[in-house]
């Protein structure tokens, strides 16, 4: 998603961030979206994942205060799009607070794999798509970096 602008001089603030990282798309969400901008939000992720042929695709949820019914069904119906064109979508971040506000009420995400954070996301995108953790580089005498050779 673009930046918005609020107007003629005043400082764009960015609502949603889409970034690539190796075969997934991690894409944070950094403060409450209305009903438009939701929609806007899905619409060009469902793109990029076809531009980048993504594996995988994280949301990241961590900033929001609050998840009402239509961000999770649209949440839910962005999962199932993906998953049509070939993506694994796992939902990170979700607040205690919200957690328990969406089980009170009846909101579920029932095709959707969630995590705590971002590592958990990876780690669960890396399992269920078969791909190999990213590794950084690794000093030449890290043992661990050995043993992967």
């Amino acid at each position: 998603m673009t930046p918005t602008d609020n107007g003629p001089g005043t400082a764009q603030s960015l609502l949603v961030s889409i970034l690539r990282q190796g075969p997934y798309l991690i894409a944070s969400i950094h403060t409450a979206l209305n009903d438009t901008e939701l929609v806007r939000f899905q619409r060009d992720l469902i793109d990029r994942v076809g531009q980048d042929r993504a594996r995988g695709v994280i949301i990241d949820v961590a900033a929001l205060d609050v998840l009402d019914s239509f961000a999770a069904k649209t949440l839910s119906g962005l999962a199932s799009v993906a998953a049509l064109r070939g993506a694994t979508t796992v939902i990170v971040g979700i607040s205690p607070e919200i957690a328990y506000s969406m089980v009170r009420l009846g909101l579920r995400f029932d095709d959707v794999r969630t995590a705590l954070d971002l590592d958990e996301g990876l780690s669960t995108l890396n399992a269920l798509t078969g791909t190999a953790p990213h590794r950084p580089n690794s000093r030449p005498g890290d043992r661990r970096a050995r043993r992967l050779r």
